[in-house]
């Protein structure tokens, strides 16, 4: 079962699988929204850097815990160890919660970058709305300055990689590459010292603290991307297609809300019609 075996094997391990019931697994869920979260030495540096003392499980580990469990339960039942496997109640599945950098904290942080290859890992990440992986992959062949195309995924390929599209070129990101270009060193796009990047955590992370816009991540550019173009109004078809998204009923779901235009002719179906009363 892994790293997750430990709290369930310690809770569960005498039990029998009829003995398994919904009040056993709410028991469960509410020893480990009790426990504290990882070794001492983790809990004291938590507290250090938050200045407070961080308890309980999340949801999402409890869950994971609990599936793992439930694999395992109907492995027995169907390998005959076990006449019937017990219904597993979990907890609920945690809201995503992802934040989107504004404007203004993009300008900051790309003010803040101090090395050309974080500066342009910037633009080229929040003008392509690329995974983490395809930009540091990127490579020159894959840039069509004739035609203004930037080519996320491998040109060669018969089946397009997941969510890596073939996207225009902004007019900032063209004038960045065409620099970036006059003094490359190796194939990589993002290079440094002639070597190819492997992660930019690190300068984010300090370009970030210079900017005092909080933890930002190279997933959140992607996430940003989509955003701003929902904001724009853009419709959602095409903002699927440039995260290549094979279904925009995805993009639908999680960046719809951003559109200034969302929900507002449904909203005009309940328009009523509303008297001032004389005061």
């Amino acid at each position: 079962m892994g790293w997750s075996g430990k709290a369930v094997l310690g809770f569960f391990g005498n039990m029998k699988p009829e003995e398994i019931s919904t009040k056993v697994c709410r028991a469960y869920v509410a020893k480990r929204r009790a426990d504290k979260r990882g070794s001492e030495d983790q809990q004291r540096r938590r507290r250090d850097a938050n200045k407070v003392e961080l308890i309980g499980v999340a949801n999402g580990t409890i869950r994971t815990e609990l599936n793992q469990l439930r694999a395992a339960l109907l492995w027995a039942e169907a390998a005959k160890h076990i006449s019937k496997a017990p219904d597993i109640e979990m907890p609920g599945a945690p809201q995503a919660k992802e934040r989107h950098l504004t404007r203004p904290e993009f300008d900051a942080l790309l003010s803040a970058a101090e090395t050309p290859h974080l500066r342009l890992y910037l633009l080229l990440a929040i003008s392509t709305a690329g995974r983490n992986a395809a930009l540091l992959e990127l490579t020159w062949d894959r840039i069509d300055f004739e035609r203004g195309l930037i080519f996320l995924g491998a040109r060669n390929l018969l089946r397009p990689q997941k969510g890596r599209a073939t996207v225009p070129m902004t007019n900032a990101l063209r004038a960045a590459l065409s620099d970036a270009k006059a003094y490359k060193r190796g194939d990589r796009i993002i290079e440094w010292g002639g070597e190819p990047v492997r992660s930019v955590r690190t300068a984010l992370g300090k370009a970030a603290k210079r900017a005092g816009i909080g933890n930002v991540t190279p997933h959140m550019f992607r996430h940003t991307a989509a955003v701003w173009m929902a904001e724009a109004g853009r419709p959602m078809g095409e903002i699927a297609t440039y995260l290549g998204h094979a279904d925009d009923l995805v993009t639908q779901r999680v960046y719809a809300k951003f559109s200034p235009t969302h929900l507002k002719n449904t909203a005009s179906a309940l328009e009523v019609k509303f008297f001032r009363t004389q005061s």
